[in-house]
C-alpha cells in the first residue's frame, strides 16, 4: 500500500524548536498534513478527535502507555525522539537527536513503508 503524503501527522513535544525542525523536515520529505501538541494531554485530546497515521513524540512525553491502553488509538504507530540510546518499549521506532531528513525518512520507512 502506498503511502499518503496527506495523512495526517501528529508532533509532540514540549520544546517549540524541536516541533519545528520536525514539521520542517516533514514537509522536506513531501508530507502536508501535520498538526502539533506541546504535551501529552493535548496530544491525547487531539488524538480523541482525528485518526492519526503516525505520532512523532518525544519520548518524555509519557504519551505511548496511554495511546497503548485506548482500543481506538493503540494500532497508531509512534516513533519517539530520543536524546540518548534509550528505547521506548511501546514505540514502532525511534529516533536519536540530533537527525536529518534522511535519517527520519529512513525511521519513517521503517514503520509506515517507502514514500
Amino acid at each position: 500500500m502506498a503511502v499518503s503524503m496527506t495523512m495526517p501527522i501528529l508532533i509532540v513535544d514540549d520544546y517549540n524548536t524541536m516541533i519545528r525542525i520536525l514539521r520542517n523536515l516533514l514537509r522536506q520529505l513531501g508530507f502536508s498534513n501535520i498538526d502539533e501538541a506541546n504535551d501529552g494531554a493535548a496530544a491525547l485530546a487531539k488524538m480523541r478527535t482525528k485518526d492519526y497515521a503516525l505520532v512523532i513524540s518525544d519520548a518524555n512525553m509519557g504519551l505511548q502507555s496511554s495511546v497503548r491502553g485506548d482500543a481506538r488509538m493503540s494500532k497508531t504507530p509512534i516513533v519517539m525522539v530520543a536524546n540518548d540510546n534509550g528505547a521506548a518499549p511501546d514505540a514502532a521506532a525511534y529516533i536519536v537527536a540530533p537527525f536529518n531528513a534522511q535519517a527520519l525518512k529512513s525511521k519513517l520507512v521503517s514503520v509506515i513503508g517507502a514514500f
